[in-house]
Parts: C-alpha cells; structure tokens; sequence
C-alpha cells in the first residue's frame, strides 16, 4: 500500500478565503478529486496533461466504492495542519499520481516552493504483533441501524416504519461503537484484531456536510474524531481492519485508521 500526505493551504482569515479552504467544504469535490489521482492507463496516454473533462469511467472504477483489499481501494481523512494549513492524509492500494490529479487545479494546494511538491508520498507495509501497543487516530461516522428492540432517545419502541434505519450513534455511546465495532470478511462479522485502552481515549463529536448536487440540498453525516491508546489482540484481523477503514462513509473522509508507535507506560493503562 501506499500513503500521501497532501498540504492544503486554507489561510488564517476567514474572511478571505482561500481556494483551498471552499474546496475542503465539499467532501463530496474532495473524494472526486482524490478519485483523479488513479487514472487509467487509456486516459493517461490519451490525454496526459488532463486537459479533457473529467469522466468517472476515464479513471480507476470504484476506488472508494469496492470490497477493500490488497489491490483496490483508497481511505482518506482530512486534519487540522499548522497556521494557515490543512492536511489530507491518503491511504491506497495503487500507487497515486498526484501531480496528474491536480494538474488543473494547483491552486487547491499549498505553494511550497518551485522545488517542492505539496504532498508526501511513501510505500506503507505494515506488520503487527500480538499484544502490541499503537497510538491511534479515526475520523469515524458512528451510526446504526435500527431493530425491534431498538430505542429512540426517549425511551419509547421505535415506530414500525423506522426498522432498518441508519441513524447516528449518541455522543455516549461512542466508545462503545468503537469497541464493539466489527469488520465485514467474507460475508462474515469478525472482530477488528484491538481493543481500546478505554482511559486513553478522546472522542470528539460532531457532524460534516455532503453536499453531492448543486441544488444545496446536502445532509449531515454524524462524525467523531477518535484519539488515543490501543492493544493489538490479532493482527491478522487488525491489518485487515487497517486495509478496510472501520465504519461506513468511507467516500466522505471517514474510516481511515492511523497508528504510531506508543510509548506509554503500561501502569498508566486501563484496557
């Protein structure tokens, strides 16, 4: 696998916005113009400058809307970078071409210098060991479907009509999400190969805008910005975890898990 790290330039003054900061706005534009950087190899030697419109068919099919496995598919989280900046970590399959998806748009990015790219790119491999311990980051959309014995808020059964329903996961209940969380293997639940040190985790709450049209009828989609400490309990099931993303909205920046190595003391941990 591969992973990038693209600098955005956002600005420091809202009231003047910059490019960069407007286009961060639509993760719906964000996801198309990652989607840019897999063309296919007819677009390429067709139109190598992307000088032609952009056309779904034109690049790699469903990098985001696939199974996830060794050989497809890309994750990605937008987070907060230095004054004025913003970062847009990417994790994929396939080697991207960066330079090809923002050939057009330049702009989008932040200037480092005539001898420098704005984004980082690296082969990722990663390995894991049974009781491993990683700091770890996720941009999740917490939600679940609704059943029978489903509750709304207030305590009452959940109409009929609502059975099936995907509705966001309440702020206490995030860590639970988390850790009761499961990935989908061949047609089968499995668990995600961690567990959370529960008093190292930070959640922070909140919702994101799509917008997919241009008739501003766009929706909220719940997140939670996930920061802390994890166990690796099977790391078969947690690389697979790791290549998958966790949770739905993975096209809208959600699911991406980053992890570094963690040098906590064991005494300050409670699983």
């Amino acid at each position: 696998m591969y992973l990038s790290c693209l600098t955005i330039d956002v600005g420091n003054d809202p009231s003047r916005e910059r490019p960069g900061r407007i286009w961060l706005r639509n993760l719906y534009h964000v996801h198309q113009r990652l989607c840019m950087a897999f063309p296919s190899a007819e677009r390429k030697s067709d139109d190598e400058h992307f000088l032609k419109p952009f056309a779904p068919d034109h690049f790699a099919k469903g990098q985001v809307h696939v199974k996830r496995a060794d050989d497809s598919g890309f994750l990605f989280r937008i987070d907060p970078g230095p004054a004025g900046r913003a970062v847009i970590l990417v994790q994929s399959a396939a080697q991207p071409d960066w330079g090809y998806a923002f050939h057009n748009s330049r702009y989008l990015l932040d200037d480092l210098g005539a001898d420098r790219d704005p984004w980082e790119l690296k082969p990722f491999d990663p390995s894991f060991t049974t009781g491993q311990r990683l700091r770890f980051r996720l941009l999740a959309n917490p939600t679940r479907r609704l059943s029978q014995h489903s509750l709304e808020a207030d305590g009452k059964p959940v109409k009929q009509v609502s059975i099936g329903k995907r509705v966001p996961v309440p702020t206490h209940q995030l860590i639970e999400w988390l850790t009761d969380w499961r990935v989908r293997v061949e047609g089968k639940d499995e668990p995600p190969g961690f567990c959370i040190i529960k008093d190292s985790a930070t959640v922070q709450a909140g919702y994101v805008y799509v917008n997919k049209g241009r008739d501003g009828n766009g929706h909220r989609l719940r997140s939670a910005r996930y920061d802390g400490i994890l166990t690796v309990t099977d790391p078969a099931g947690f690389q697979e975890g790791i290549i998958r993303g966790i949770g739905p909205g993975k096209a809208f920046g959600f699911g991406l898990l980053s992890v570094a190595p963690c040098h906590t003391p064991r005494a300050a941990e409670t699983p």
